[in-house]
């Protein structure tokens, strides 16, 4: 019987027990084939219960056929412990509420699924919150956090996850329920349920203390292996903080009571410069006693990969230095919390220390430090790195020395890597870049890695700090612990789960290190071998390089915020394959012959693509750097190139040409499409949903308005002009909203520009780019570059006043079209704010002064990722505006949200952050939408309007 018939003869069995969410289709396995980590095993079914007792069903059905499960939560596991080859068991789709918080005993009572982040937002509602909080906080679950003993940046302060549960319900691989209850700190802890089991574990912590007491429990980051220290009689033989951190293989979380506590009033951060990370790691463990409750180090490697790829912007000022620790401070009023960051100053051997106090600056270096795991997916010398030996710790007081062993040792091993970590508590994060496509490179990676176990062994370490042992680092465990220890461990192991149906291959019996390797499976995909239509230069043209930048992260399931976007489609479903990181591992696995073996048009891949708004989020918000939206109009491309397409991308991806011809005649088009039932019947058939509004065709088009005014001018007229700048006029201004670009002319001069129209310009292709009709964007691109390079050789910059049309110069132009021209042209072309910010800064011009006017702005997608709305916000703020900055996607975005069977989920986008700013603003508050599309999502969905940035500061009447 194949794999797929076993699949679906388990898939039966499941359902006929109760279980109703079970999948086994392709895709699905697919997604749930890998996590966070270098491995990949597909399971036989993904089962996502709704309630205990469906978790209960599974169980029962997987004893009854010998099938192993393994619980998974966000799947953020580095360590390859959220895969496995039987049933994959997803509680974050359903089980994630906060059932309950409790402010007098501080607590909460969550399910296993439940998002750190979630329980964080309902706890400080009660002022109160949980400490344990790990980089990916925005995506994990609590029942991951215990898992793997997840601590997180602020450890020093708050401990780790078993220092902070104080009971849960569990269900035994038998079928039996176990309730533990934690002691405070060591104090008397109870358990119910499986008598047999707690007499079991009593009798093997009294045949082994020597073993315990000697070989576990020694620092706080200690993580590898099982807690057995906490059977000790003198820490309260507590069983429930024992199973704390045993990536389970003992028992399936079904609920947890953890402790909460309360928000320290006031907060300082420290930033602390050092000559290099050696000297960091050096003075790091003085933190502690100086009452930090975080101490956390990265240098320079990785702030240059966050200057490169998101702008200088993004790295607030730091102390001199090439190596920092970012130290938090607490205290009960804000006097306590200045006098404990000048003794840190005073008592820490530093080159340089700052006080960082602005919000948005300490946001900006929290962040640098929260994306180390996708920051540092791409090593110092630009090659794919790895997660596999990436949290080993060691007594915090040897940090220093053992950072500089370890890069001893990884230049014998010729690999490198962006070191980064929890300072304070030794624990140390790093990612390396492995060679492992060629020859031999699986037992290259063993011997490194069991070259990095005897180092930290060697330093009384740990192999794992935080992320668990897994399949990365199982193996290794005999270079660690005696053979008694293990031996223990695999007593444990049998008293709880006999039969080895929890987390098979991990911690005991466990698979080798090597065994299973994901990254990378695939051929190279290239416009050599494959006739590729963008260049992909961040990946050396590799198309399979480009995908397999997702290492899994996950921050693509995280709720958006005020200065993110990705990845508005995951945030409508919560459904995995909508995420980025689902959509990357779907075309891994084809590139790769994996699951999914139909090839670019295999349906599961372009169901995975389906609900991808080409929203560009991923390109700056992903900390590996995914951009999806290429992505897809890659697999667009190639898969219909030559082919009859679907018909949206004649009626939307041809639009430009279309509004070109209605523009002859607008007043005729728009009476025939305003007639009633018209709509009802076209938009159908042109594949748009009827629920939309159809755009009203300008009576005069910007370009013909320009021309009258005397606007358009040739290039070489304009060479020498001061102050000359070209507006690219897009079809969406041209023939839809002229009044934008009336307004952009007079706004430019009063700031002492001189606008004008190119008299050759063309389109830049953007809906045919989105549609992945890339032969005909390339041509239309080449026409664009030749028409604006006499415009930028001549020193003039080009202004686009569209987002995503700008977009498409600055970033798809240069990819479509690998020439120094087309480089050129996307150089020269920019923003509205950002030329106004520079006429600012150089006292040609004041902004009007708009001091006491709400503005709400929705940033278009493509105007974050690409261009950053970094001028824009600094513009608005000069002008004494009050402004609430919008994170997420209108829900619009070009075609997707106009196409059938988008409707909802567009709706459902826009329900995230922009319709709830709409219906909270004042009655008076100007709404900001530079984009076309988030201009009519608005009119469609609310009975507002948006205006352009020029048109809020021109003095020209507005329309």
């Amino acid at each position: 019987m194949s794999a797929t018939d076993l699949g679906q003869e388990l898939a039966e069995q499941l359902r006929r027990a109760g279980v109703g969410d079970v999948r086994t289709d392709p895709l699905s396995i697919g997604l749930y084939a890998a996590d966070a980590s270098i491995y990949r095993i597909p399971p036989r079914a993904v089962v996502l219960p709704r309630d205990t007792d469906e978790i209960a069903a599974t169980l029962a059905v997987a004893r009854e056929r010998g099938v192993p499960i393994t619980p998974r939560g966000a799947g953020t596991s580095c360590a390859g412990n959220a895969i496995g080859p039987g049933i994959v068991l997803d509680t974050s789709r359903y089980l994630g509420r906060v059932l309950e918080v409790d402010a007098e005993s501080q607590s909460a009572l969550v399910e296993p699924g439940t998002v750190h982040a979630d329980l964080q937002r309902v706890a400080r509602a009660a002022g109160l919150r949980f400490g344990p909080d790990p980089s990916s906080h925005t995506r994990c679950t609590i029942g991951g956090m215990i898992g793997n003993n997840a601590c997180g940046n602020r450890a020093l302060g708050y401990g780790r996850t078993s220092d902070n549960v104080m009971a849960m319900d569990l269900l035994l691989a038998d079928g039996r329920e176990l309730s533990t209850t934690t002691g405070v700190r060591g104090g008397e802890a109870s358990v119910r349920g499986a008598d047999d089991l707690r007499d079991a574990l009593h009798g093997l912590t009294q045949a082994n203390l020597g073993v315990i007491r000697t070989e576990l429990g020694r620092f706080g980051r200690q993580v590898s292996g099982y807690a057995l220290e906490h059977l000790l009689p003198e820490n309260g033989r507590d069983i429930g903080r024992m199973l704390v951190g045993s990536e389970g293989t003992l028992a399936v979380v079904t609920r947890a009571r953890v402790r909460l506590v309360t928000e320290p009033p006031a907060t300082r951060l420290v930033a602390l410069g050092f000559a290099d990370i050696y000297a960091a790691g050096d003075v790091a463990h003085l933190l502690r006693d100086l009452g930090a409750v975080a101490a956390e180090g990265i240098d320079r490697r990785i702030v240059d990969v966050v200057r490169s790829r998101r702008g200088p912007s993004h790295v607030p000022d730091l102390p001199k230095g090439d190596a920092w620790l970012f130290v938090e401070i607490t205290g009960a009023d804000e006097a306590e919390a200045d006098d404990a960051a000048r003794r840190v100053i005073a008592e820490v051997a530093a080159l340089d220390a700052r006080v960082v106090t602005d919000v948005r600056e300490v946001r900006e270096l929290w962040r640098i430090r929260e994306d180390g795991a996708g920051l540092a997916g791409r090593s110092p010398r630009d090659r794919p790195a790895h997660a596999g030996w990436e949290d080993a710790a060691v007594p915090p007081s040897r940090m220093g020395d053992y950072l500089r062993d370890l890069d001893a040792l990884l230049l014998e091993h010729d690999v490198t890597g962006l070191p980064y970590g929890h300072f304070g508590d030794g624990c140390l994060h790093i990612r390396l870049d492995v060679d492992l496509a060629s020859p031999g490179a699986a037992q290259r990676y063993r011997e490194l890695v069991e070259d990095a176990a005897d180092l930290v062994a060697a330093y009384g370490g740990s192999l794992s700090g935080e992320h668990g042992d897994g399949r990365a680092r199982s193996a290794l465990l005999p270079r660690m612990y005696s053979q008694e220890a293990l031996s223990l461990f695999a007593q444990v192991k049998h008293a709880f789960d006999p039969a080895n149906l929890l987390g098979p291959g991990v911690l005991v019996d466990p698979d080798p290190v090597e065994a299973s390797l994901r990254i990378p499976r695939a051929r190279s995909v290239t416009r050599a071998s494959t006739d590729l239509a963008f260049a992909y230069p961040e990946d050396d043209g590799d198309l399979t390089q480009a995908l397999h930048r997702c290492t899994g992260v996950g921050k693509c399931r995280a709720a958006g915020t005020a200065t993110t976007v990705m990845c508005p489609s995951y945030l409508a479903t919560r459904e995995e394959k909508d995420s980025t990181r689902g959509r990357a591992r779907i075309l891994q696995e084809m590139l790769d012959g994996g699951t999914i073996t139909g090839g670019w048009a295999d349906p599961a891949v372009h169901e995975a693509l389906d609900l991808c708004l080409s929203c560009k989020g991923c390109a700056s918000d992903c900390p590996t750097g995914i951009d999806m939206a290429t992505y897809k109009s890659e697999v667009l491309h190639q898969t219909y190139r030559g082919r009859r397409r679907p018909v949206t991308h004649y009626s939307l991806g041809r639009l430009p040409q279309l509004a070109r011809i209605a523009s002859r005649a607008p007043r005729l088009v728009n009476a025939l499409t305003g007639l009633p039932g018209v709509k009802r019947l076209t938009l159908p058939l042109a594949g748009v949903d009827p629920r939309r509004t159809l755009p009203t065709f300008a009576q005069q088009t910007f370009r013909s308005w320009a021309h009258g005014e005397g606007v358009v001018r040739p290039a070489a007229e304009m060479a020498g002009t001061a102050g000359a700048v070209a507006i690219f006029v897009d079809s969406f201004v041209d023939h839809f909203t002229p009044h934008v670009g009336r307004a952009a002319v007079a706004v430019l001069r009063e700031a002492g520009f001189t606008p004008f129209v190119p008299a050759e310009q063309g389109c830049c292709g953007l809906t045919l780019v989105s549609t992945g009709q890339l032969d005909a964007a390339r041509e239309s691109l080449e026409g664009v570059t030749g028409a604006l390079l006499p415009v930028v050789a001549a020193g003039i910059p080009v202004v686009g006043l569209e987002p995503s049309c700008t977009a498409t110069l600055r970033h798809d132009l240069p990819r479509l079209i690998d020439s120094a021209d087309a480089a050129r042209v996307a150089a020269g072309v920019r923003t509205v704010a950002e030329l106004l910010t520079e006429a600012v800064d150089a006292g040609r011009w004041d902004p009007p002064d708009l001091t006491g006017v709400e503005v709400v702005a929705q940033p278009h997608c493509h105007h974050h990722a690409v261009m950053t709305w970094a001028a824009d916000e600094e513009l608005l703020e000069r002008t004494g505006a009050s402004v609430r900055r919008l994170g997420g996607c209108c829900g619009l975005a070009g075609n997707f949200g106009v196409e059938r069977g988008h409707y909802e989920v567009s709706v459902e986008v826009a329900r995230q952050q922009l319709l709830p700013a709409i219906e909270e603003a004042a009655p008076d508050a100007v709404l900001l939408a530079d984009g076309f599309s988030c201009q009519t999502q608005v009119a469609d969905l609310t009975e507002r309007a948006a205006v352009h940035l020029v048109e809020l500061l021109s003095s020209s009447p507005r329309p």
